[in-house]
């Protein structure tokens, strides 16, 4: 990633990631914070692994990957993936041969190291952990909805009846 993308990324974030002082330490800095969540989201390192590349404990990876993950939902997420206007989706799909169609959706199986105590959850019938992602498109490939997270057991008909969209 280029520093100006990160620094763009960071000032985005700014409102969402505010952190005050606490009494035995100061607070960890935004640009700190997203950089150990983006290097967590980009690389298979443990947390222990990650918290002593960046000076901190490996339940304070944990606990800044969350709150980074949940700033980038709350305020990238509406801004980066929107539905647009659907009639004009309609005639680009028409366009490309596929008259009516407001959108493209298909979904992948993700591999995951399973959390011990819902390992079953997330075990499929192949005999190893994933979680589902799914993702809706216009006729651009520009996406329209991304859901992420659903066990194995849940079936796609299912995750795409309680997506947002």
């Amino acid at each position: 990633m280029k520093k100006d993308t990160f620094l763009e990324l960071c000032e985005w974030l700014t409102s969402a990631l505010q952190q005050r002082d606490m009494h035995m330490r100061p607070a960890i800095a935004l640009q700190k914070c997203v950089a150990i969540a983006l290097w967590k989201l980009s690389t298979p390192d443990s947390y222990r692994s990650i918290g002593n590349q960046f000076g901190v404990g490996r339940s304070t990876v944990g606990a800044v990957l969350i709150q980074v993950v949940k700033a980038i939902n709350r305020v990238l997420l509406h801004r980066v993936i929107r539905l647009s206007d659907v009639d004009a989706v309609i005639q680009g799909f028409g366009a490309l041969g596929f008259p009516n169609c407001g959108g493209t959706i298909d979904g992948t199986h993700i591999p995951i190291c399973a959390p011990e105590h819902q390992a079953s959850f997330y075990n499929n019938r192949k005999g190893y952990f994933l979680v589902i992602l799914q993702a809706m498109s216009d006729h651009w490939g520009h996406f329209l909805d991304i859901n992420v997270g659903w066990s194995s057991k849940a079936y796609e008909a299912r995750v795409y009846r309680i997506s947002s969209v």
